[in-house]
């Protein structure tokens, strides 16, 4: 059996690798439009925060050790430009201009997502720069050293924007963040948003919200970011406004599209085509509360993915629960973390919603070092059900989220997580862990 495989990073080499493993007689083959396989993409912010350190000590796995040790066809720079799914054919081109073509009996599509970049003026000058490849880390971090950049604007004030904010600042460039929406973090609990906001702030980052972007200008050796009432002069501008997948190569061969845009599966990672499968970025999800089709690019589920579309493509049937959106972000001292469905995203699933906001302790009372944990946790008032958690906190928050976590994936109520058996001690912990209280708080409003 031909196995042929569109993108070589998480999904790809995960699903390429595991196929291997289950069968190390199959013909897999990896199209990879880039020279870099198998790196770790959120280790990138870490790694320009360090001017000293290779943006290739972030690759996991050589691309010869696929070759060679796991018997992969693995072609870098070769870039899959149609599928024909009559005839189970996939045509492009190599960075060398040279035309390709691979037949298959099963192909998995794992393009990954790409950044959001505004159609406006300026946005592809020279120093106009965003962060998903290593190709990019690789840029960025040059560019900042051969411009010996001092300040930067980024626009968007997500994942990505934080994490980046944070890391100039560690290289003693002034940031400047601007966006056009009026709410902060808008998926947040306000009280939550605001103690990130005062963190961002008091390391010297200016905050532009509610600022409409129109174009940018280049100013010399500058960059004039202009906004209907501002202009920002900066050395260079990193656009951080969020992600959309890869899904353009599957539309343009008939495949059906989901949320978002993103490629339509099912539980097997099975397409409209059933000799085609999608993995990761590109493709759409079940989440664990609603049951319904969402699209959360998360690292954890591309690998994961990877591993059922190899498995089921060589037999072994596998079904994938789905996603609850769990994602956790630091920036500066603070640990930022998020599990299931927000209040307005459950009302909009059709639960009655109710929600409690606790601030409380890292640690025991009285033990030192501790600091303030908040938490905002909801339910549905109907079932009991818990539905979301939201904590901010800076210690005993990055971890402290698996376990509602947990909860979401098993569909567990309120009142069953707050008879949940949880650690303590007193270096890690108040007696009653700060997610049982805000369940026992929000048990009060069900």
């Amino acid at each position: 059996m031909k196995i042929l495989i569109i993108g070589g990073d998480a999904a790809g080499m995960s699903a390429a690798s595991r196929a291997k493993r289950n069968n190390p007689d199959l013909d897999v083959t990896v199209l990879e439009k880039t020279m870099d396989v198998s790196y770790s993409a959120c280790g990138m912010p870490y790694n320009i925060s360090d001017p000293t350190r290779d943006i290739d000590d972030l690759v996991v796995r050589q691309a010869d050790v696929f070759r060679d040790k796991q018997g992969i066809h693995l072609l870098t720079g070769h870039c899959a430009e149609s599928i024909d799914p009559l005839g189970r054919t996939v045509a492009g081109t190599s960075i060398q201009g040279k035309a390709f073509q691979f037949s298959y009996d099963k192909l998995l599509i794992a393009t990954g997502g790409s950044p959001i970049i505004p159609n406006l003026d300026g946005f592809d000058l020279p120093g106009v720069m965003a962060l998903k490849s290593l190709e990019d880390g690789r840029k960025i971090k040059a560019f900042i050293k051969t411009n010996n950049v001092k300040k930067v604007i980024i626009i968007g004030m997500g994942y990505i924007a934080l994490e980046m904010c944070e890391a100039l600042r560690a290289r003693s460039i002034a940031v400047d963040m601007v966006k056009p929406g009026s709410v902060f973090l808008p998926w947040m609990e306000k009280e939550l948003s605001d103690a990130v906001k005062k963190e961002v702030e008091f390391h010297q980052v200016k905050m532009h919200i509610g600022h409409q972007v129109q174009k940018i200008e280049a100013s010399g050796n500058a960059l004039n970011v202009i906004c209907l009432d501002i202009t920002l002069e900066v050395d260079m501008v990193l656009v951080a406004v969020g992600i959309k997948p890869n899904s353009e190569l599957a539309g343009r061969a008939g495949l059906e599209m989901g949320v978002d845009n993103a490629i339509a599966v099912d539980r097997r990672l099975k397409t409209s085509d059933e000799n085609i499968y999608a993995a990761g970025d590109c493709a759409d999800a079940y989440h664990v509360v609603t049951g319904k089709k969402t699209w959360i690019p998360l690292a954890l589920r591309a690998n994961r993915a990877g591993w059922a579309a190899a498995d089921n493509i060589c037999g072994n049937a596998v079904e994938l629960p789905g996603v609850a959106g769990t994602a956790v972000f630091k920036v500066f001292d603070l640990e930022v973390a998020r599990t299931g469905l927000t209040m307005d995203a459950a009302e909009k699933s059709g639960f009655e919603p109710a929600k409690v906001v606790i601030k409380t302790r890292s640690r025991a009372h009285a033990h030192p070092g501790a600091s303030v944990i908040h938490v905002q946790m909801v339910g549905d008032k109907k079932t009991g059900r818990l539905l979301g958690v939201q904590m901010v906190g800076k210690e005993g928050v990055a971890h402290r989220i698996n376990a509602p976590a947990v909860a979401l994936h098993n569909q567990m109520t309120v009142a069953a997580y707050g008879q949940a058996d949880l650690a303590y001690a007193p270096p890690f912990g108040p007696t009653w862990d700060p997610t049982l209280t805000a369940a026992n708080q929000l048990l009060k409003r069900i």
